[in-house]
């Protein structure tokens, strides 16, 4: 379980394609150490990490997760979001984030308001009911608080903030980014969908 609240970034050292799979390499700027085994965030894409003797980190991603997110289209140097799985204890600043990614978006436009931005992005069209205003929503991890959702487009205020320690501060209009929906909307939608007429369970 992880917050939305990036704390850390990490750099792409190397993704290699293996016969089922890939094998992705980074380094982050966490200076702590990480276990074996242990949960790590990447763009919002939940991953085990193995962590090397020279202090990068190597993660086995699967087919699945190649062709549901954007890791499959990342280049070495590529910087991306990084966040350790959340501790019992710790402060849930942003909201609970699985790091599932439902599916992947597209920045469509950026409005700069002085040290601020307004980013709009779309989303697959099946997710429209689970997008709403004020309600949150994960942007390659990031933990977001949507605006104007018009039911193919999402728009987000990014404050300087997140500019600064992110990777959403690189973005540029045309690039992908991994879309994780609201857990408790998506369990809500579950439940009540084979009351609805003409809504088939999800």
């Amino acid at each position: 379980m992880f917050t939305g609240i990036i704390n850390h970034s990490g750099v792409i050292e190397s993704l290699e394609r293996l016969t089922a799979g890939a094998r992705l390499r980074l380094r982050t700027t966490e200076s702590g150490p990480f276990t074996r085994g242990e949960s790590l965030a990447v763009n919002g894409v939940c991953l085990t990490v193995l962590p090397e003797a020279d202090g990068s980190l190597s993660t086995d991603v699967s087919n699945e997760t190649l062709a549901k997110t954007t890791l499959g289209s990342m280049e070495n140097g590529r910087r991306v979001n990084v966040e350790r799985a959340l501790a019992i204890g710790d402060r849930l600043g942003g909201h609970m984030v699985q790091g599932h990614v439902d599916g992947v978006g597209t920045l469509l436009s950026i409005t700069h308001e002085g040290e601020f931005a307004v980013y709009r992005w779309s989303h697959p069209p099946e997710f429209a009911d689970l997008i709403i205003g004020k309600g949150s929503i994960a942007v390659d991890g990031v933990s977001l608080t949507v605006v104007d959702p018009d039911g193919a487009t999402f728009a987000a205020a990014l404050i300087p903030e997140t500019l600064r320690r992110t990777s959403l501060g690189d973005a540029r209009v045309g690039d992908p980014v991994n879309l994780e929906l609201d857990m408790i909307a998506k369990y809500v939608r579950g439940f009540v969908a084979p009351y609805l007429p003409g809504k088939p369970p999800v």
